[in-house]
């Protein structure tokens, strides 16, 4: 089986050569090039795509990949909301995703968010750097006793969970569907109510049409002031334009992102600095208060290692003709 892997980086090359050792029948090409409707065509002569978060993969790029007999996309990535669904249907183009790889490197980045913006590291760590040891501007809180906001209990929420309840934090969540894995310390409430009670609100859900711009100025309004908001999740599950407007209300004490509306890969990568002066992600740099990671929460050695090998596995299940929970429907 021969797949094309777009927009290679180099940890990505290195963690699936290791892996596709225990995988010997397939075949992998590699390019640095994403996946859209100006490089489908080089996928001619694959069986399979392997293709990012990032990728666009739309009706037009499905249609270029059918016209190449390509069967499978295969999503190196929990979030699958960049492909055409119906399209994929249409065209009988099989697309698979990896839904778990390492849960515990996101809600590790995510708390570490959290602490970052608390503490204020960043600006410690630059005050040092000049010699500067004063205190001033560096006050936070304990987050212990206080009241921990998740919204998403899926793998990654459950973990943020077990991470605020080992910081003797109380633990609230609001999600659609229970996790009973939590029922022993987590409370489920309303989303107002956990909007209005928290000290640190954590995302960690899919974007869909019901969560787009969940976070915008009129739930941001119903939030405590002082609170700590972190997204690991998706960048458009906040709405940035009113993001910058709570930040002007001192509505929050630190706001982490490692997502943001404007991502591709990288939010600077490939842009002008005209362009990058204009853009939302950039003026929210120009806050003290805010801490942003260029989507690195996943980074972590287990987690690429995990994200190999089930990509790999589900271009072996899709080669057998085997059903997986790794569809996407």
């Amino acid at each position: 089986m021969r797949i094309l892997f777009y927009d290679t980086k180099n940890y990505d090359k290195n963690s699936f050569e290791l892996t596709s050792e225990q995988f010997p029948n397939i075949e992998i090409e590699y390019t640095k090039s994403d996946l859209d409707p100006r490089t489908a065509a080089l996928a001619e002569g694959f069986d399979a795509v392997c293709a990012f978060v990032s990728s666009d993969v739309g009706a037009q790029t499905l249609s270029i990949l059918h016209e190449k007999k390509v069967g499978l996309v295969l999503m190196r990535c929990a979030g699958f909301n960049n492909v055409d669904m119906e399209k994929a249907k249409e065209y009988d183009i099989r697309v698979m995703r990896v839904p778990g790889y390492s849960p515990e490197a996101v809600a590790e980045h995510a708390m570490a968010l959290a602490l970052a913006c608390n503490r204020r590291l960043y600006k410690a760590y630059n005050k040092v750097r000049e010699n500067d040891f004063s205190l001033s501007g560096l006050m936070g809180f304990n987050f212990y006793q206080k009241t921990a906001g998740i919204i998403g209990t899926g793998k990654i929420g459950a973990a943020m969970c077990r991470i605020c309840h080992g910081f003797g934090m109380k633990v609230i969540a609001y999600d659609v569907y229970e996790n009973p894995t939590l029922k022993d310390f987590v409370e489920y409430v309303s989303l107002d109510t956990l909007l209005a009670e928290s000290d640190l609100i954590s995302l960690h859900c899919p974007l869909m049409e019901s969560t787009h711009h969940m976070i915008n100025i009129e739930t941001i309004r119903k939030m405590k002031d002082g609170v700590i908001l972190v997204n690991t999740s998706r960048g458009a599950l906040v709405k940035t334009d009113d993001l910058i407007e709570g930040i002007r209300m001192k509505k929050f004490a630190g706001v982490g992102l490692d997502v943001y509306e404007e991502e591709t890969n990288n939010v600077f990568e490939d842009r002008s600095d005209e362009i990058l002066e204009h853009s939302t992600t950039a003026r929210l740099l120009s806050f003290p208060n805010v801490m942003i990671t260029s989507h690195q929460g996943f980074f972590t050695r287990e987690a690429l290692s995990a994200i190999a090998e089930t990509t790999l596995q589900n271009a072996l299940d899709y080669e057998a003709g085997k059903d997986s929970p790794n569809d996407v429907k």
